[in-house]
């Protein structure tokens, strides 16, 4: 078994919830398919967790972690060499 990283779980996440929004599948299966997706959406949003803990780290200044807003406004207009 492949080992599970972040971008296959959010496309098999996406592929389930295409099956789902198709709406030809049995209850039983769409029960499955939606339990199998929760799963999903917990390992990313765990994975996403991890990632921004290790983005503050590398932000860290002067012993004191410095979190720059996220704004996707501002995507290519900050500076973040200070």
């Amino acid at each position: 078994m492949a080992k599970k990283t972040f971008e296959t779980s959010l496309a098999r996440l996406e592929q389930i919830t295409e099956e789902l929004e198709d709406g030809e599948l049995s209850l039983e299966n769409s029960l499955k398919k939606f339990d199998e997706g929760i799963k999903l959406a917990v390992f990313c949003t765990e994975q996403l967790s991890l990632a921004r803990a290790k983005v503050e780290l590398l932000l860290e200044k002067d012993g004191k972690i410095e979190p720059i807003p996220f704004n996707e406004q501002d995507i290519g207009h900050q500076d973040l060499s200070e």
